[in-house]
């Protein structure tokens, strides 16, 4: 007790990835946290660190516990990741399974992974002047998932699926993110356009043929056009590098 005021303790062990967010990164280390007061196990996960669409799945006193429930003197818990090779049983997990295609929505921070996850043919909004509240409201109303480098944004309470990009380099974001979503077989590339995100339709030559340089008009005769901002698409050696680049990424996250 101090000042009166009784001072809790509750002991929480967290398991795999979620110790990316302490300084000192040691696995299945049981933590001491201190509070006063009623506060729930989003309250604690949050105070401590971690943003609550990192978790997965909670444990309290050995039984199954979501986001409101209020933390106690002594209680102890186990709080786990999403866990890429085990599912946990419906029953405990925190938030309903991501449903549908794989939708994406980035902070000004992730412009490069944006243009990679339209490359691999992902849904993926990106502007480098989205405000926090915009970002916020955009994933939890078109149910996206927001990719951030602002552990301050995934605590918003609006959003549900989210994700802390923990790389600086774009291509090992990108691996990153194929392997937390199991995506590497949902993969349809270059049916998006890398630029506005969308979908890109066939053109007929003739009705480009004033915007091709003269080496592409006499080695190239499919092309794709975006209908939104009018960029054109073909098969010459950025696609061979894109390529490339693709199954060099797939190799890497195997």
């Amino acid at each position: 007790m101090q000042g009166g005021i009784v001072v809790k303790k509750a002991y929480f062990r967290f398991y795999g990835e979620l110790n990316d967010f302490f300084k000192k990164n040691f696995e299945q280390k049981v933590r001491t946290y201190s509070f006063r007061g009623r506060q729930t196990v989003k309250d604690c996960v949050e105070s401590m660190g971690v943003p609550h669409t990192e978790v997965a799945a909670v444990i309290q006193n050995g039984r199954q516990a979501d986001f409101s429930a209020l933390v106690n003197n002594q209680d102890y818990l186990s709080v786990f990741p999403a866990m890429r090779k085990l599912n946990f049983p419906k029953e405990i997990q925190l938030r309903e399974p991501y449903q549908g295609k794989y939708r994406f929505i980035l902070d000004s921070h992730l412009g490069k992974l944006a243009r990679y996850l339209r490359m691999l043919g992902f849904d993926t909004l990106y502007k480098n002047n989205y405000q926090d509240p915009e970002l916020a409201e955009i994933s939890a109303r078109e149910k996206r998932i927001l990719l951030t480098r602002d552990l301050g944004l995934l605590k918003r309470s609006k959003i549900v699926y989210g994700f802390f990009i923990r790389y600086d380099d774009p291509a090992v974001q990108l691996r990153t993110v194929l392997w937390r979503y199991k995506l590497k077989n949902k993969i349809s590339a270059f049916g998006r356009c890398m630029e506005c995100n969308t979908e890109l339709i066939p053109v007929n030559k003739n009705e480009i043929m004033d915007r091709l340089e003269p080496k592409t008009k006499k080695y190239f005769h499919k092309f794709y056009l975006c209908p939104e901002c009018s960029k054109i698409y073909w098969k010459g050696s950025h696609f061979t590098e894109m390529n490339n680049f693709i199954r060099k990424t797939l190799e890497e996250d195997e």
